[in-house]
This record gives structure tokens, C-alpha cells and sequence, in this order.
């Protein structure tokens, strides 16, 4: 039984929105800005919307018989064995207007495969292994699962640049008060606690 037209736009809509809030997060920084490793496992802004490129394109394409068009814009299963991280940064010739322009084209290829099946449209994954076997509709919750996460890790990552917060343009869903104040307040309670913990020793 397929399921009702309005599942499908739902989950449309989550979709687009963590794909509109990871773009938004590069808006207005530079190159430098945007492929700085930030992190000590060198997470980056634009690392992490190619990321989003590769997963969407393998998810809505080679899972349904219909593989992303132009696979050299996306790093191969050899370069992945070479470089477990290729799709986490952009290389020196990939500048940050190609990686988001391809992030917005997969984007497009996705919404199709989306709304051209049912959302119990069979699908292989062949990376899970004996767990490959899905629907549509369990890939298009899993895709917003993983891009969700990545969101919120760009979330702190823009935050930390320029102070520019917020969940999504339209809707920032922050507060307004003295943040300064807030974070005295959190760190004035963290404070009361020891600076270590004996947590999951000896228990």
C-alpha cells in the first residue's frame, strides 16, 4: 500500500529545510572561512555540505537503479579507500560556488527520485550489507537523520567564526536576551560541580 501523498510532502518539507539551514551556514564567509578545519577531526562548512552532496547522491541515486549523472563530480570508491575523508573537504580545485551549486543540483535529483516513486519503492543499499534492503521512505527519514546532524555541527561551526546563529533564515529560534549574561549564568552553575568526574570507574 503506498502511503498518502501528504506523508511524502512532510517529509519533503523536513528535507528541505536541513538542506536550506547547511547552506545558510556558508553564507557570507570566504573560502578560507569556509574550508578552515574547526574542529580536532577537522570538520569544515563546505566539507561538510560536499558530504551532504555524496550522501543524498548515493542515497535517492545508485540505491534506486538510478545513479547520480555526472559521478566524476563526486569522489569514486577508490579515492574514498585512498582517503576515507574526501568527501568531508573541498580539494584545491573545487571551489566553494561548485560544491554548493553541485549540493543544489543532487538536491533537485533527489526531490525527483522523491516524488517520482512511492514511498515503498524497493531499494538496495548495497554499503549496509544484510541490512540493505529498504524502502523509499526508510532512506528519505535516514537522510534527514544524518543531514540533521551535520546541520547542527554547522551550526556551532558558524557560530564559533562569527557569532551568526539561528535554525533556518525564516525562523533564527533564538531568544532574545542578554546572551552574555545566559552564559555567565551556565558558567557560574558549572562551577558549583568538580572539574572531574568519577563517572563509570570502579562502578
Amino acid at each position: 500500500m503506498n502511503a498518502l501523498p501528504d506523508t511524502k510532502q512532510m517529509l519533503l518539507h523536513y528535507l528541505h529545510d536541513v538542506r536550506e539551514s547547511l547552506v545558510w551556514k556558508t553564507q557570507g564567509l570566504s573560502e578560507r572561512e569556509l574550508r578552515m578545519p574547526r574542529t580536532p577531526t577537522g570538520t569544515n562548512l563546505l566539507g561538510l555540505i560536499k558530504h551532504a552532496a555524496s550522501v543524498e547522491a548515493g542515497y535517492f541515486g545508485e540505491v534506486f537503479g538510478r545513479p547520480w549523472p555526472t559521478p566524476e563530480e563526486l569522489p569514486t570508491e577508490a579515492q574514498v579507500d585512498e582517503d576515507p575523508n574526501v568527501d568531508f573537504y573541498a580539494t584545491a580545485d573545487e571551489s566553494a560556488e561548485h560544491i554548493i551549486d553541485l549540493y543544489r543540483r543532487v538536491a533537485t535529483f533527489a526531490d525527483t527520485t522523491i516524488t517520482e516513486l512511492p514511498l515503498d519503492a524497493p531499494g538496495r543499499v548495497p554499503w549496509w550489507g544484510d541490512r540493505g534492503d529498504v524502502t523509499l521512505q526508510r532512506i528519505v527519514v535516514h537522510v534527514i537523520d544524518d543531514l540533521s546532524r551535520h546541520a547542527g555541527h554547522a551550526d556551532i561551526l558558524r557560530e564559533e567564526i562569527d557569532g551568526a546563529v539561528g535554525l533556518i533564515p525564516r525562523a533564527t529560534n533564538i531568544p532574545d536576551i542578554d546572551q552574555a549574561a545566559y552564559v555567565t549564568k551556565l558558567r557560574a552553575l558549572a562551577e558549583q560541580f568538580p572539574a572531574s568526574s568519577s563517572r563509570g570507574q570502579g562502578q
